[in-house]
């Protein structure tokens, strides 16, 4: 946690007074199973109003820095700012990016970038001044970890970095990031200031470009879409990505994944409050949305191939460099997104999946079993009232797939 949060000078610390929030964190020692709405040994428990949160029956670290957004998203919102799971860069130009995705969607693969700056990789807030970084530190996963593929990531794991449930070579003191033995999900929590190109303070003007990331792995998405205001509200509540999970017969297939806001386990209020609240911010500093698929082309996962990094980074580069908000557009059938006909570095037949799919039936019966699947999330959004005249949430809905 020293790691993680923003650490104090000690002229601070001298003067810091009662804390204003605790954590009692008893790790493995278990939650009494036989309480009322305990699901299992593991609990992490917020009063608000003792300002305390209790966590038993878990070693991941996580929880702590997790429960502690969870707050910010209580407390944030009520003074005007809008607290964000998300990544965060500036280039040297002053613009700002942010990135919304889900695990495994490239979040922070892409906002980790060497001719930008870091101003984070997971928690920020958007108040009147810009986006400030919630967090001192970065929490990355370590598992598969090579110095060629995260040179960053390997670089700052050094002396002052914690790695947790990894496994290593007593005697050598090696550790082996390709062990899963104890967990898939083996951490390092360093100091941001271990990243090379980190900004100090982790702090930065408006955003201008805001990045929605998902891995469909239907391969039906664009690999990338330009959004209006609705459809990023639309896109920003449903929070897609799509998994790939075996079925009982071996045979693998996407399932889609929803987290509302992509960060579903944080937020305090209704996920509309905290979309209204983006879209206004958005409006007010001119930010575009943009919904990047870094996922499949070319058909489904098993028979598409996934999207190129370096296509996607080409893509990346020309929402930062402004180039494609110059582009030429066609709107694409059932998600109404504009799709750009050309981009600098990518193959054009890839921009539009259909081109991509030899079966264009099956594109056809895919792209609309995704819609359904959006379709179907976004219900227990549409009976919400918001906005002056209670239309938001028909603007947002109509954003949406339509057939």
């Amino acid at each position: 946690m020293h790691n993680m949060c923003i650490r104090p000078t000690p002229e601070e610390l001298e003067n810091f007074g009662t804390p204003d929030f605790t954590i009692y964190n008893a790790g493995q020692f278990p939650c009494n199973r036989y309480t009322h709405y305990m699901t299992s040994s593991t609990s992490i428990d917020m009063n608000l109003d003792r300002r305390e949160m209790v966590i038993l029956g878990t070693q991941y670290a996580g929880e702590m820095k997790k429960g502690l957004f969870s707050l910010m998203h209580y407390l944030m919102p009520k003074r005007g700012i809008l607290s964000l799971h998300s990544g965060c860069n500036i280039g040297k130009g002053g613009d700002v990016a942010l990135f919304f995705g889900l695990s495994g969607t490239g979040k922070t693969t892409l906002s980790t970038d060497h001719n930008r700056y870091l101003i984070g990789d997971d928690e920020h807030c958007w108040s009147e001044n810009g986006v400030s970084n919630i967090e001192g530190g970065c929490y990355a996963k370590c598992i598969d970890l090579s110095r060629e593929k995260e040179p960053d990531i390997w670089n700052a794991i050094k002396f002052g970095t914690v790695l947790e449930n990894v496994v290593f070579d007593e005697h050598y003191r090696e550790v082996d990031y390709t062990d899963k033995s104890v967990t898939e999900n083996t951490r390092a929590a360093y100091p941001i200031e271990y990243i090379p190109n980190a900004k100090i303070p982790c702090v930065g003007p408006h955003p201008k470009n805001v990045i929605l990331l998902a891995c469909d792995a239907f391969g039906v998405l664009p690999p990338v879409s330009k959004l209006n205001l609705a459809q990023t509200m639309y896109h920003f509540i449903s929070g897609y990505t799509a998994l790939v999970a075996g079925t009982e017969d071996g045979i693998k297939e996407p399932t889609a994944t929803f987290s509302a806001c992509f960060g579903a386990a944080f937020i305090m209020l209704h996920p509309t409050k905290y979309a209204a609240m983006l879209a206004e911010k958005m409006k007010k500093h001119g930010a575009t949305g943009w919904l990047v698929n870094t996922g499949w082309s070319g058909g489904s996962y098993g028979s598409g191939s996934r999207i190129k990094l370096a296509y996607t980074r080409k893509i990346i580069d020309a929402i930062h460099s402004g180039t494609l908000l110059k582009a030429n557009y066609t709107t694409a059938e059932v998600f109404g997104l504009e799709i750009p006909t050309e981009i600098e570095g990518v193959p054009s037949e890839i921009l539009n999946p259909e081109n991509t799919w030899s079966d264009k039936k099956a594109y056809k019966d895919t792209l609309l079993k995704l819609g359904g699947l959006f379709k179907k999330n976004f219900e227990v959004f549409t009976n919400y009232k918001i906005g002056a005249d209670n239309k938001l949430m028909e603007e947002i809905v109509a954003a949406g797939p339509n057939f």
